[in-house]
């Protein structure tokens, strides 16, 4: 498994997933990458990298699941070419299984399916690969969705390891968060980051992180190489 991902110039970054990466992307005010992690991650680099003349792509659509992305892969990931791909997928098959949905796509389905897609872009193309935990805000440790998801963080671990890709741990690193500010101050429902966390802010003496500072952190400043040839 990867520790960092290495740039190089003219890269093609793509980033799919659900509603957490989409942040509506599509809509005039937030196109082309949405007003989430993607615009801060892909604004950062080509602040930092200008000589890099990096392209970011946000190919998120809200609700997706991993049957969904198994359905658009061709034409959402491999058509693009990337050079890095960037996946974030689970949480809504998560919250199907737990909401007792009939279109669930169980925890054996969601590996194999990820697996495989996984494997036609790595096979065909060799990408560069970013794979990042789905995630919830909750300290609650007896919350049946927050059990249920241990289980697809698992896999995302292994399929890390598996196609050597740089892992960001999002759930690791919201669950210290959580411990020292409560999870209803990033969240609402649990999942969709408050677009007022985008920044640290100081209440009562302690900074709180948001979960695109986390991901940037994790992202940029330990996940980073640089090689300009």
């Amino acid at each position: 498994m990867h520790t960092q991902i290495e740039l190089k110039r003219s890269d093609t970054i793509v980033f799919i997933g659900d509603s957490i990466t989409d942040a509506s992307r599509r809509e005039a005010a937030y196109r082309p990458l949405g007003y989430g992690y993607v615009h801060f991650v892909s604004n950062y680099l080509q602040a930092k990298h200008p000589e890099y003349n990096l392209i970011s792509i946000n190919t998120g659509i809200s609700g997706n699941t991993i049957r969904d992305l198994n359905g658009r892969w061709k034409k959402d990931c491999l058509a693009h070419k990337p050079n890095i791909l960037s996946v974030l997928i689970g949480i809504n098959d998560v919250w199907q299984h737990t909401d007792r949905t009939d279109e669930t796509a169980y925890l054996d389905e969601y590996e194999s399916t990820y697996k495989r897609l996984l494997s036609q872009a790595k096979d065909n193309f060799n990408y560069r690969m970013v794979l990042m935990e789905p995630f919830i805000f909750c300290s609650d440790t007896e919350n049946p969705m927050y059990n249920y998801l241990k289980g697809f963080i698992i896999v995302v671990r292994n399929l890390a390891k598996q196609f050597d890709a740089v892992l960001v741990p999002l759930q690791e690193s919201i669950d210290k968060i959580i411990k020292q500010v409560p999870p209803e101050k990033f969240s609402d429902d649990m999942v969709h980051p408050f677009l007022g966390r985008i920044f640290g802010l100081r209440r009562n003496g302690s900074k709180q992180q948001s979960f695109n500072i986390s991901l940037m952190k994790f992202f940029f400043h330990h996940r980073l190489s640089n090689n300009k040839d």
